[in-house]
Order: structure tokens, then sequence, then C-alpha cells
């Protein structure tokens, strides 16, 4: 892939994402450059993940379930259920069916992008942290906090914003997917703090 194939992923999801479903996975796009370039990732690789992280997002559940059918793919129960989560999973079959994306790195970094996961790679890491800090957002606890936190330690990062994600889900009264519960674990194990 090259800059020609990026202006055809944004063309792409300009007319298949809601406006302002857009304009977030512009802002996680730009969020997620400076993070790769911050920590030394492949800035590429976050730039193609930024991008597609919510190509399935606006799509209709039934279908969302009909394509993972049709391509032989086993949801979580957890997504099954839960149209806020299926959108990730099924993100990860259509950047890899539709949008030819081979790399299971990028793969993955759409896929647990909303619930994280044990052992993040460092891709990982970065969509997670850029879907919540994009400059689109502002309602989310603590965000000044954690967007200075973001450009210093990832880690810090995660275990914040899964904090609040958890805290959120809680007060809400919404599923928590049991796969965040655990990433909050793994990540805070040796947390002193």
């Amino acid at each position: 892939m090259n800059t020609e194939a990026i202006i055809a992923i944004r063309k792409a999801l300009q007319t298949s994402l809601k406006a302002s479903r857009y304009t977030h996975t512009l802002g996680v796009e730009v969020t997620a450059i400076e993070l790769a370039r911050q920590h030394g990732a492949n800035v590429y690789k976050a730039q193609i993940a930024a991008l597609l992280h919510d190509c399935a997002k606006d799509m209709a559940h039934k279908k969302a379930l009909a394509i993972c059918k049709s391509y032989g793919v086993s949801l979580t129960k957890a997504s099954q259920r839960n149209p806020d989560l299926v959108h990730a999973e099924v993100g990860a079959i259509v950047a890899k069916k539709i949008y030819r994306i081979e790399d299971d790195d990028v793969l993955c970094a759409i896929a647990y992008h909303t619930t994280g996961r044990p052992g993040m790679s460092l891709l990982e890491k970065i969509i997670y942290i850029a879907d919540y800090i994009e400059p689109g957002r502002d309602k989310a606890p603590n965000l000044p906090k954690i967007r200075a936190v973001a450009k210093e330690n990832l880690d810090d990062a995660l275990r914040y914003i899964m904090k609040d994600t958890i805290r959120y889900l809680k007060k809400q009264d919404k599923y928590i997917n049991p796969i965040t519960i655990e990433a909050y674990a793994y990540y805070t194990k040796d947390d002193t703090r």
C-alpha cells in the first residue's frame, strides 16, 4: 500500500460512514500517527489501522453477523449480543476481505480497539488509545490528563482509559466484555500506585 491506497481508503470510508464517524476516524488517524512517531511504532501501519478501526461501525447488526457467517468467522458471545462490540471484530474481517489488509498486527489493532486485551502489541495500544483521546472527543473523564500521559507512557494511558471505561459502563449498568476486565487486570497487576 502507498499514499494512493490511503486516499482510496479515505474515499471509501467517506461514503460508507456517517459524517460524524468519518470525522472521528480522521481524528483517530492524526492521533495514531502522532503516537506512533512518539513511541517508535510503524507510522504507516498506525495510519491504516486508525483509518479502518471503525470501518464496520455504521453497519447494521444483522449485516455484520451475516458477514461473519459468510466468511466462517465465529464471534465471541459478547460481540454476538452487543452491537457496540461487534463492529471491531467485523471491522477486522472487512479490513482483510474488502480492503485486502494482510498484516496481523493491523487486523488485531482493529479487532481489539474497543475492548483491549492482555498483552497488546504497541500498535494495538496506539489504536486503542487514539480512539479514546482523538481531538474530537471531549466528554470522557480525565481526558486532558490521559492525552498528556499518552505522550509519555502508553501503558499508563491504557490503565487510565480502562479504569474510566469500566467505571462508566458499571455506572450506566452496561455490559462489560470479560476481555476488558482481563486486560485491566493484566495492565494493573504490577501497578503499585
